[in-house]
């Protein structure tokens, strides 16, 4: 009898859905692997939990979760006579799974920083393509389903649309995690009301409310959690630290970090060049990298590198101001000359400390519409169906503006 022979019909216990099962062995093996094991090192929401403390949930917890609404959405479909092959269910398992699984420490921090020459997207495409051939060709259908080349336009659009699994779990999971209620939405009574109609992905018009209450728990998430203002300081702050560490290395000064953090600092990360040997090194990079490094950052000769690296690690964040208009370039400037002449900024490096940017949020996109299947047969656009005047308002993108700049206290 074979001592090695693994259960791969696992159940795992999630704190929102409660028991969740692995629906074959291919999803379990993939889950085994190494590169998806990263995913438990990497936080799905960056920095917010220094704004929410509870907010230390994983890509992996989020991950499992899409995995299971998955298996729910196709349960739910075939009951209403879609036909979807065993073959096309398990490839919408594998994509759900690995549609995050390029994402880089601290999620998009890395992105906008040391490996800014290619996308999170592309590096996940990148992970399923390697994937593919150690499984002989088994993820073929899940890479062609992600990239939209299938078909059936409604199996990608459970992947990727206005109302996709993803967001379906992103926002009940960072709702539970933050404890901000508002984003609490009912998954399972929207998937209920799934539907295809012509090849796309409707919503039953008994529905219509839980689309209303989903579309107006994104707004809220968005503002109070995601570009919550303390967490863009803090993203922000990341991003600058790592531009340094950059830019120092760039220059040949010797940094404290681990290999895989060496390699990205040390080389130029185009597109050209992300090979399957960059990819591997890719692998070994996550949080835990990140911030050790800070760490030891905050001991560093350089003032703009270690002052940063406090900011973050002390928690000791930049001032910021938020408001509607942009602001005035003699307001920006009087910030500057006061900053300069009371911390003794070198001008050149002032940028890492004063920040000025705009976020933009639009709760509904109508170029996208939600489809929502009338009791006549007919399919509208939620922003029509709905009597709510406010998702007319809520198609609108909201742009705020902000200014960073350090308090008294936060160079130390």
């Amino acid at each position: 009898m074979n001592s090695q022979k693994t259960n791969k019909l696992k159940i795992i216990n999630d704190p929102i859905y409660g028991f969740i099962t692995i629906p074959n062995s291919l999803i379990f093996d993939i889950i085994e692997h190494p590169y998806f094991q990263r995913l438990r090192r990497v936080t799905q929401m960056g920095l917010s939990s220094m704004v929410y403390p509870g907010a230390n949930h994983t890509r992996f917890h989020h991950a499992i979760g899409c995995m299971h609404l998955m298996q729910k959405a196709v349960y739910i479909l075939r009951n209403k006579n879609v036909a979807i092959s065993d073959e096309e269910a398990n490839a919408l398992y594998v994509a759900i799974l690995l549609h995050d699984i390029g994402h880089g420490a601290f999620s998009h921090a890395l992105e906008h920083s040391i490996v800014n020459g290619v996308s999170h997207e592309e590096i996940s495409l990148k992970f399923m393509r390697v994937l593919n051939d150690e499984f002989d060709g088994q993820l073929s259908l899940a890479i062609q389903i992600f990239e939209g080349k299938y078909h059936r336009e409604f199996l990608y659009q459970l992947i990727s649309s206005q109302l996709d699994i993803d967001r379906l779990d992103y926002l009940k999971r960072d709702s539970f995690y933050t404890g901000v209620t508002e984003g609490n939405i009912s998954s399972d009574r929207l998937i209920a009301m799934m539907n295809v109609v012509n090849d796309e992905l409707v919503i039953e018009q008994k529905g219509i409310y839980s689309v209303e209450k989903f579309i107006i728990a994104r707004r809220l998430m968005y503002w109070q959690v995601y570009l919550h203002k303390t967490g863009l300081v803090a993203e922000n702050t990341l991003v600058n630290v790592l531009k340094r560490a950059k830019e120092l290395a760039t220059k040949g000064v010797d940094l404290p970090a681990g290999s895989a953090l060496k390699h990205f600092l040390y080389n130029p990360i185009t597109e050209s060049n992300f090979t399957n040997k960059t990819l591997k090194i890719f692998s070994e990079l996550d949080d835990y990298d990140v911030m050790s490094a800070i760490k030891e950052w905050v001991h560093h000769e350089d003032f703009v590198l270690s002052s940063l690296a406090k900011m973050i690690i002390h928690r000791n964040l930049l001032k910021i101001e938020m408001q509607d208009e942009p602001f005035t370039e003699k307001y920006k400037n009087e910030i500057y000359k006061k900053i300069s002449e009371n911390k003794g900024i070198e001008k050149e490096d002032l940028n890492y400390f004063v920040l000025s940017s705009k976020i933009k949020h639009q709760a509904y996109n109508t170029n996208k519409p939600i489809k929502i299947y009338t009791k006549k047969g007919k399919l509208k656009d939620i922003a029509k169906a709905s009597d709510q005047l406010n998702l007319k308002a809520l198609s609108k993108p909201v742009i705020k503006y902000y200014l960073c700049y350090p308090k008294k206290t936060s160079l130390i």
